[in-house]
């Protein structure tokens, strides 16, 4: 009996560690006010005209299981913005979204797209943009929906660092790293 009395402790032990880590110092433990500070990150300036965007999504191995290049063709009118994607990954398959950006009071931001299933929320601060939303996959992926904590962060040339992790049930299932720049920005070193 003193066995099971062991194995109950441990456990609750490795629970409570995990969810101290989670909770204070994981991707998921960041706040908008973690960034207040830095270059200001204006969504209506930033996340406008035409941008480039290239990155990898990692599997939930932590390998890379697709790289893509994607062109942006963001306009706003006032705080209500719209951000056209097209995504050309490796595998040769193309994939658009359009998302309608309304920015509020305090720098909250409601998104919106065809295949985010209700209003995806955010918040800009300081040098970051967080946006939590939940994903419909396409079928051919699965179609699964995910639910997705995206973060944004405004570096001191322009360019846009961009981290996202997908989790189906609270389980990592893919990360998402990219930049983003104005396309008449050049590379470094070019």
């Amino acid at each position: 009996m003193w066995i099971w009395s062991l194995i109950c402790a441990v456990a609750i032990i490795i629970s409570l560690c995990l969810l101290i880590y989670t909770r204070y110092y994981s991707f998921a433990a960041q706040k908008p006010l973690d960034y207040r500070d830095g270059p200001l990150f204006d969504i209506r300036q930033r996340l406008n005209g035409p941008l480039i965007c290239e990155g990898m999504i990692y599997g939930p191995t932590g390998r890379v299981v697709s790289r893509f290049v994607a062109d942006i063709e963001a306009t706003w009118d006032g705080d209500i913005g719209t951000m056209k994607e097209v995504f050309h990954y490796d595998s040769g398959t193309v994939q658009t979204r359009e998302w309608t950006l309304t920015l509020g009071a305090g720098g909250v931001i409601k998104a919106q797209a065809a295949d985010v299933v209700g209003d995806g929320q955010g918040q800009q601060m300081g040098s970051s943009v967080l946006l939590n939303y939940r994903v419909k996959l396409a079928d051919a992926a699965g179609g699964h929906v995910l639910d997705t904590t995206d973060w944004m962060y405004l570096m001191e040339n322009g360019s846009i660092m961009n981290r996202s992790q997908f989790r189906k049930f609270g389980i990592k299932v893919a990360e998402l790293v990219a930049t983003m720049r104005p396309k008449a920005q050049p590379i470094a070193g070019e």
